[in-house]
């Protein structure tokens, strides 16, 4: 199943308290006269990717190419095998990879520095083409435990909840703390939401002029990236716009879903929660700030296990 076919009507959900605030607040804004009216070319709306969009677990799905790529250096390099991120890589250390990303949402960079640094040895010198085809090949490739192919990992509902934005006026961006190039070979294919419509962290760039019309290859240096705090920035400086809807899953996302919305418009902030351990996982590492906030701020909390009728497209449940 691919976006173009995804209904409109939020059918995978169930008729929740969730749903309901959906259809309240998307029927707030886009009544005409009424006094939470949005107008179209304002009704911009955010959302996170790994965790949010589709599954993270057992690591997010960039970790495994990055570990692909990793453990093909230590083929050629042996020494490499018995430094991080290299080792882990190719040791298949999954719970080491894995803790990286819920470390840094309890302020501990210090293995992500670490994997960043790997990250840029392995991919300096790479054209963004070559990159590109490069994720769309791993994407294809079996997740360790769904039963289905990585790119296949979208969430039904969430891409049901695009649709039925689309459909009412809104734009949707992708602002996610996974890297940029790494998700645009298939935003469009899975969520309906083209390239130019992906933020996300990205390593530096240089222009390199050749016959073939010039090109872009990465460098051993990092750009930016994309989480906590620098996601509004980033946010604004692509759309030029404070979006009124925005979805996250974790600690990272809080500046995000904050930035939805003002007191004087309405602003509509989903949490997912991951509590579902049959259809897909259960946890909540890296991710406590954010549901003690959602709590605080009355932000609305999606349960997997209660609100969503169905997971996963082809999984009927």
């Amino acid at each position: 199943m691919t976006a173009d076919t995804v209904n409109a009507t939020l059918e995978s959900w169930n008729d929740t308290p969730a749903r309901q605030a959906i259809v309240d607040f998307v029927e707030q804004v886009t009544r005409e006269g009424g006094p939470g009216y949005v107008p179209p070319r304002e009704r911009v709306a955010v959302f996170d990717n790994d965790g949010t969009l589709w599954c993270e677990k057992p690591m997010p799905i960039e970790l495994g190419f990055v570990l692909h790529r990793l453990a093909e250096m230590c083929e050629t390099d042996v020494a490499l095998r018995d430094r991080q991120p290299w080792k882990a890589a190719y040791e298949r250390d999954y719970e080491w990879l894995g803790a990286i990303m819920t470390k840094h949402y309890h302020g501990d960079d210090n293995d992500l520095k670490v994997l960043m640094g790997g990250i840029l040895r392995a991919f300096a010198g790479v054209t963004v083409e070559a990159y590109g085809d490069a994720a769309n090949a791993f994407l294809s490739a079996p997740h360790p435990t769904l039963e289905r192919r990585f790119r296949e990992c979208g969430y039904l509902p969430m891409i049901e909840l695009l649709r039925y934005l689309e459909t009412n006026g809104f734009t949707s961006y992708i602002a996610s703390g996974g890297d940029r190039d790494f998700m645009r070979p298939v935003t469009e294919e899975i969520y309906g939401i083209p390239a130019e419509r992906v933020i996300g962290s990205s390593n530096a760039l240089s222009y390199q002029e050749d016959e073939q019309g010039g090109t872009l290859v990465y460098l051993a240096q990092p750009d930016v990236f994309d989480d906590g705090p620098t996601k509004p920035v980033r946010i604004w400086s692509r759309v030029g716009r404070r979006p009124v809807v925005a979805g996250g899953n974790s600690n990272g996302d809080i500046p995000m879903l904050h930035y939805a919305g003002t007191k004087a418009r309405p602003g509509l902030r989903l949490l997912l929660l991951h509590d579902d351990p049959e259809r897909e996982f259960d946890y909540t590492a890296g991710a406590e700030k954010s549901l003690e906030r959602a709590g605080k701020d009355g932000w609305t909390v999606v349960s997997i296990k209660n609100d969503w009728g169905t997971v996963f497209a082809d999984a009927g449940g």
